[in-house]
């Protein structure tokens, strides 16, 4: 116990600002941000690694750093965003690229949502790689990302409804991520609990009407 006279002033806190300044260097707080523009709730170190393409060595190196600042944490599924580190606010990157829709979908009445999301939590399909997901009121957003680190597929669950959307990268033809979209929708599909979508159930479905590879 440390014991304080009567004219001891305590140093002033830091406010978040101040204390990301202070403590996480220019290079750690590009990955913190990029996991924070992602919404990141839990993260594998692959998918991180194929969706910033840093080389390994180098990400571990970030996130032991960011691990001790007390911004990540390790959990089963990868990592994990503290309340800490949730608390720093974000600065827009300029790689950040724009979110295309592909499918959007109301789900069956009857779907079990909870079976299906444990159905594709840290799976593969396909060309796609499990990254991590980002959960809030609003719902949950499952993430993957293509084996050649080209396209990153968004599936985005509420109580009623589905959307799919991609990220792609510079120059990519959008056809990949069409493919891919509708790729995860036919296990999305497989993984309902009860009848399929049949002529009586109402379960509109909107699809991509760019051009295609």
């Amino acid at each position: 116990m440390v014991n304080t006279t009567e004219g001891d002033i305590p140093p002033p806190s830091l406010e978040l600002g101040e204390m990301e300044e202070a403590d996480i260097s220019s290079r750690d707080s590009s990955v913190l941000h990029a996991i924070q523009e992602e919404g990141f709730t839990v993260f594998t170190f692959d998918g991180l690694k194929r969706m910033l393409g840093v080389h390994q060595e180098k990400l571990s190196r970030v996130l032991g750093r960011l691990e001790e600042e007390g911004l990540l944490e390790k959990v089963p599924g990868g990592y994990s965003v503290t309340h800490r580190g949730s608390m720093l606010s974000p600065r827009p990157l300029n790689s950040v690229q724009p979110r295309v829709p592909i499918v959007q979908s109301l789900l069956p009445a009857d779907v079990d949502l909870g079976h299906i999301i444990a159905g594709l939590k840290g799976r593969w399909f396909g060309s796609l790689r499990w990254v991590g997901y980002s959960q809030n009121e609003e719902g949950m957003v499952l993430k993957w990302i293509t084996e050649d680190d080209s396209v990153q597929i968004d599936a985005k669950f509420t109580d009623a409804f589905l959307s799919i959307e991609a990220k792609v990268g510079e120059g990519k033809e959008t056809g990949q991520a069409v493919k891919a979209a509708h790729q995860l929708l036919g296990f999305i599909s497989r993984l309902y609990n009860g009848p399929r979508r049949t002529r009586g159930m109402a379960s509109q479905v909107a699809f991509y009407q760019g051009p295609f590879a």
